[in-house]
């Protein structure tokens, strides 16, 4: 394997090198909760809790709507019992009966539309229950690829900076620093020569480099300054 072939490996392992380390970066970003799980377990937690509150307010209906009733067996008791026979105090005795029998009316009522909302939520928290579900098992799986896929890049990653290095043993001080400088120059260091032209700069060879690249010399490209590689 000739000097420019072996920079032009060098540079394909560097390519490969730096794809891998930013999947990586990627997929260990993408590890832990998504944004799809976190909502649909926010939304059944709300649903939940909203739940917990109407079951509150229906105890507290139940509780008020005891009292009254209690009240009002008591007050008609005593209205019907004939122990009253002051007009004044019958009259005021049976506008506390009517009050309490709207008081209870009302609660009555409030009552219903609460069990009307219990139950619609009560329906919407198990659809949202059997989103979460779904949504966990997808997010599991997920999680359980991603894992693996990090694992299987990261041992790739690792043979190919163990290759690298190897390369760079290889080629030598001089070579790598001449391939490190026009790495940062030109992005790319080696350049293929297609049909006579260098792929770097689309520019024609000269006769005269093409022979000495067909050698197997080190050659830079005399327009962009790159090293030419003829596969």
């Amino acid at each position: 394997m000739s000097i420019a072939q072996q920079l032009y490996h060098l540079q394909e392992l560097d390519i490969e090198i730096e794809t891998d380390r930013q999947s990586l970066q990627l997929m260990k970003s993408q590890l832990g909760e998504s944004a799809i799980f976190v909502k649909a377990r926010a939304d059944l937690a709300a649903e939940q809790k909203r739940i917990a509150d109407l079951k509150k307010q229906q105890q507290t209906f139940e509780w008020e709507a005891d009292d009254i009733t209690a009240k009002l067996k008591k007050s008609e008791e005593e209205l019907y019992s004939g122990r009253i026979r002051n007009p004044k105090e019958l009259s005021s005795l049976q506008q506390d009966i009517t009050m309490l029998k709207t008081n209870r009316s009302k609660i009555d009522d409030k009552d219903l539309e609460l069990m009307e909302s219990l139950e619609n939520s009560n329906t919407k928290h198990s659809g949202l229950s059997e989103q979460f579900k779904k949504v966990e098992a997808q997010w599991k799986i997920d999680q359980q690829q991603l894992t693996a896929d990090i694992e299987k890049t990261g041992a790739k990653l690792v043979k190919c900076e163990e290759e690298r290095q190897s390369l760079i043993s290889i080629l030598g001080a001089n070579t790598i620093a001449l391939y490190e400088d026009l790495k940062k120059k030109r992005k790319t260091a080696v350049a293929r020569v297609t049909q006579g032209t260098c792929s770097g700069c689309r520019i024609q060879l000269p006769i005269t480099d093409l022979q000495r690249v067909r050698s197997g010399s080190v050659v830079q490209c005399s327009s962009c300054g790159r090293i030419l590689y003829l596969a």
